[in-house]
């Protein structure tokens, strides 16, 4: 009798354990700078000599930067909870829409059956930005292509050329959220010089997203992307207005997880031996709300596999670049950000 009653008390106590576990869906959604993405074919419109065969950049190589890229993206936020690679993935660098029509056909790709969007951009060497997302769970609904209109600080005359930022709204598993993917003017002739492009990108990228606030006061919006700069700079601080801790986050308000990783001394790209963290993440204020019965912000991460580190020489422990003789990965680490939902 008593290990009867014994049995029937574990029973009781299993039960009540199981009915207190919550079980939820995760997803990854993940941004990587691809560094120089380019086939092997000329194209008179736009500056790819560097990345031709007559340059050392052949067919093989190109093949192998493929294959680098597809191992790199098949495991971005894997893991035994979250077996599945990113639904979405924002990219830059890229020159066209046949690279990554390439690459989603790698065989670790092909398999998740990934769309593309994609537009040229004005960028004068070509490179343009694009989003890959599984058809599985998601659908896109709209998309655009937003143009960064700023005129040169050297020559007022002329208008910069810069990547547009693709913006995407979607249904992913039946909610909707939107994509806003960046890779912002670069640090060419100088941090100062060349932060009012920078600042003019942020303040075209809030724009965006308080239009989406506007429609929809409880927009759902990840912009992600390489910001050239960091969290705490102007074009990210002052131009959107994000915040990096989430008691600080008002409604209608943008929270970046990129500042604590950024306050711990870990970065996605690094030079002349300091790291920066210019990948970014930054999520609208619906999307950081504690009741999970919708997709909501999880955790943030840099994926950095010793793979993709260099070894040794002058540059040992560096993200293994790409260049025209030497395919590698990427100067960069992709960024990702699980979004969570309770499965009832």
């Amino acid at each position: 009798m008593k290990a009867k009653f014994i049995f029937l008390i574990l029973v009781v106590l299993t039960l009540n354990v199981n009915a207190q576990t919550k079980k939820y869906k995760i997803h990854t959604i993940a941004f990587y700078n691809v560094e120089n993405l380019f086939d092997t074919i000329r194209d008179v419109n736009i500056n790819d000599e560097e990345y031709l065969p007559e340059n050392g950049w052949t067919h093989k190589k190109y093949r192998q930067k493929l294959r680098n890229l597809e191992r790199v993206i098949s495991e971005i936020g894997t893991s035994e909870q979250q077996p599945n690679n990113p639904v979405i993935l924002g990219v830059c660098e890229i020159e066209n829409r046949k690279v990554l029509e390439d690459l989603v056909q790698m065989p670790k790709l092909l398999k998740k059956d990934y769309g593309i969007i994609h537009f040229d951009s004005p960028d004068g060497r070509g490179i343009d930005v694009g989003l890959l997302y599984q058809k599985a769970h998601f659908v896109p609904t709209s998309f655009a292509s937003m143009p960064l209109r700023v005129k040169r600080t050297d020559e007022p005359e002329k208008w910069l050329k810069s990547r547009d930022q693709l913006l995407v709204t979607g249904l992913l598993d039946g909610e909707e959220i939107s994509f806003i993917v960046n890779h912002w003017p670069s640090r060419s002739g100088g941090e100062k010089r060349s932060s009012p492009y920078r600042e003019a990108a942020g303040a075209l990228n809030k724009k965006i997203m308080d239009s989406l606030y506007a429609i929809n006061p409880e927009a759902k919006v990840i912009t992600m992307g390489d910001l050239n700069d960091g969290a705490f700079n102007n074009s990210i601080k002052k131009s959107i207005g994000t915040v990096g801790k989430k008691e600080d986050l008002k409604k209608g308000g943008f929270y970046n997880p990129m500042e604590e990783l950024s306050k711990k001394g870990i970065g996605t790209l690094a030079y002349r031996d300091a790291w920066d963290l210019f990948d970014q993440m930054i999520l609208t204020e619906p999307l950081m709300r504690s009741d999970y019965s919708s997709f909501r912000f999880w955790k943030a991460g840099i994926f950095n596999r010793p793979y993709m580190i260099e070894t040794q020489g002058q540059y040992k422990g560096y993200p293994l670049r790409n260049s025209p003789s030497e395919p590698g990965f990427s100067d960069h680490f992709p960024v990702y950000v699980y979004l969570i939902k309770e499965v009832k």
